[in-house]
């Protein structure tokens, strides 16, 4: 029988390619936040609660006028975004962010993605920080900094003509984190109140500050 060419052994389709076809800052993010979780499974309850109030986002702490902890106060803004509720509200955020970050990393590029994923969390910390200045309940979580990024993947999708209008979607979305936030609970937050002013900040700051990250245009 003559040999078929096309029956020529060679690499199955796929090989060489990642199993989970994500953006490499995207994959490192994700590592990172369920490695920190993974680690605090391994703490006694007093450590893993001296963390959260350490380096999750104590609202008070910077408007109390009590002697600041200068690492906590510089640290909290960035760090708040690694820790989370437990494994469901990490789950649930690291779904997400994958979902709205691939868009946002293609454009972007890494470095700027990181800067502005980064920033959106400040900007939504900070936010929270206004409405409840007297709070002592530490925020913790993703979920600003990734409304950040659904807020530039609306506008990326406003650019390339995939959205006619903005105004139904955001309405949208801000009006069911008022609801959840009055209510009180999302799935994964465990009960916990939802720090739904920070992910309208975040929302609004990813809409606003997105094309500050962009990078020029080229010649």
């Amino acid at each position: 029988m003559p040999f078929d060419e096309s029956e020529r052994p060679g690499p199955e389709r796929g090989a060489g390619q990642r199993a989970i076809n994500l953006p490499p800052v995207l994959l490192w993010l994700i590592g990172i936040n369920v490695v920190i979780q993974l680690v605090r499974e391994f703490l006694g309850d007093a450590t893993d609660g001296y963390i959260i109030q350490q380096f999750g986002l104590v609202p008070a702490a910077y408007t109390s006028g009590a002697d600041p902890d200068l690492l906590s106060l510089l640290a909290a803004p960035i760090t708040y975004q690694f820790l989370h509720g437990g494994w469901l509200h990490l789950g649930i955020n690291m779904v997400t962010l994958a979902a709205f970050g691939v868009p946002v990393v293609r454009v972007l590029g890494a470095r700027r993605f990181i800067l502005f994923y980064l920033s959106a969390g400040i900007v939504a910390g900070f936010v929270h920080v206004f409405f409840f200045p007297d709070s002592m309940d530490p925020v913790v979580g993703a979920s600003g900094a990734i409304s950040g990024v659904f807020g530039g993947v609306l506008i990326l999708m406003r650019y390339v003509g995939s959205l006619p209008s903005l105004l139904p979607v955001a309405g949208v979305w801000i009006a069911l984190n008022v609801f959840f936030g009055i209510v009180g609970g999302t799935p994964g937050a465990g009960g916990d109140p939802v720090a739904w002013t920070a992910h309208i900040g975040g929302f609004v700051y990813g809409l606003a500050a997105i094309r500050l990250f962009m990078p020029p245009p080229g010649p």
